[in-house]
């Protein structure tokens, strides 16, 4: 299954505000049931589970919750990406502005402004995605 189908059998599975919810509350720092990070992190999450790749605390299972944001929103969830756009990780970061653009989060431009100047490439040019996006 892609991310994408993912995440939508576990919205028709616990609705889609659940999904939002356990999206949050990683972002949020709290832990979630495993079984969640194997829906939205795929067969990589068996990684995270097993305490490698920065374990369940990474960046990964807040790049895979943003990730699934994508697809399954509630305005719940915007103030959760806004604090994503300063993550400490720039993959979290990158990921942030595609939610961002995504969901058309106007309250992301200045966010995004500020990632236009990330020191890492692939997070200017998502940033620069988003504010095109933002400003159209």
């Amino acid at each position: 299954m892609t991310p994408r189908q993912s995440v939508e059998a576990e919205c028709a599975r616990v609705g889609w505000s659940g999904v939002v919810a356990l999206c949050v509350a990683l972002l949020g720092g709290q832990e979630v049931d495993p079984a969640f990070l194997l829906v939205i992190g795929g067969p990589g999450a068996r990684n995270v589970l097993d305490g490698r790749e920065g374990g369940v605390t990474g960046y990964w299972p807040r790049t895979w919750a943003l990730r699934a944001l994508l697809y399954a929103w509630d305005e719940q969830a915007s103030d959760a990406v806004l604090a994503a756009t300063t993550d400490e990780h720039w993959r979290v970061r990158e990921m942030a502005t595609k939610v961002i653009a995504r969901h058309q989060l106007d309250e992301g431009l200045e966010a995004v402004g500020l990632l236009c100047e990330d020191p890492v490439p692939r997070v200017r040019a998502a940033a620069a995605r988003a504010q095109r996006r933002l400003t159209e």
